[in-house]
């Protein structure tokens, strides 16, 4: 909203209203008071350092800076949820690298190898990797059935400790090798090798955080800071332009 004050040359209908009374002198005497503010100019700039100098500089600033937090925030966000989609991506293909039978199975052979080690323990390396990603989340629908699938590992967690895998405090896997390559085929596999098994619940709920990053990118970024539409919709791109 702009003030235009229209100039007059004639100032004395300033004094239409004094009156002569002694209670009015003091209201008088501000009003001239005043009358010598707009003369000298005074006034002029107070106006203009109210509604100018304050509008033009001090909301500028503080656009910028919401701008630039707003910006921060959604390359914090977007870095987030691009680690979580990478980290359920690369979970998701170790525990069906497991799941594989026939001759591409890591159970191919009668007895646990280096090879059956080395599989189990990337899924071991990648299921941490989801944990350490999910601490940058903010996501409901992510955090929940990441929460899902540390459930799903508590449930197992003697069958994990039989093949040499415990669960930490953090919830986080360790794996000791000489106690896997020592345990029984039959229990690992029962873990990892069978349908409806431990690797495979871990496939389907990182499957599931994967699917919820990848919505909660899809919505990243939606609005700027000044409320319009980003150019992640293009609908969203036709409606800003009515704005």
């Amino acid at each position: 909203m702009s003030i235009n004050i229209t100039s007059k040359t004639d100032y004395s209908f300033l004094f239409n209203n004094l009156g002569t009374s002694k209670s009015g002198s003091a209201a008088n005497l501000n009003f001239l008071a005043d009358y010598a503010s707009i003369k000298n100019g005074s006034y002029g700039k107070l106006m203009k350092a109210y509604y100018n100098m304050k509008s033009d500089k001090g909301d500028s600033s503080s656009s910028e800076k919401t701008a630039n937090q707003t910006n921060s925030t959604s390359a914090d966000t977007t870095k987030a949820l691009a680690g979580m989609q990478s980290s359920t991506d690369a979970l998701k293909e170790s525990a069906d690298a497991l799941l594989e039978t026939g001759k591409d199975s890591v159970f191919e052979k009668d007895a646990l190898t280096e090879d059956t080690y080395k599989a189990v323990s990337a899924f071991v390396t990648d299921y941490n990797s989801v944990l350490t990603a999910s601490d940058d989340i903010n996501s409901t629908a992510i955090l929940s059935r990441t929460a899902n699938m540390v459930q799903a590992t508590a449930n197992n967690e003697n069958a994990l400790a039989k093949v040499g895998i415990t669960i930490g405090e953090d919830n986080s896997l360790s794996i000791d090798k000489d106690a896997f390559l020592k345990a029984d085929i039959a229990d690992v596999k029962n873990l990892f090798n069978n349908h409806n098994s431990y690797a495979y619940r871990i496939s389907a709920q990182s499957s599931m955080i994967n699917f919820a990053a990848d919505n909660e990118a899809s919505k990243a970024n939606t609005y700027d800071f000044t409320g319009a539409y980003s150019n992640n919709y293009t609908a969203g791109n036709i409606f800003s332009s009515f704005f």
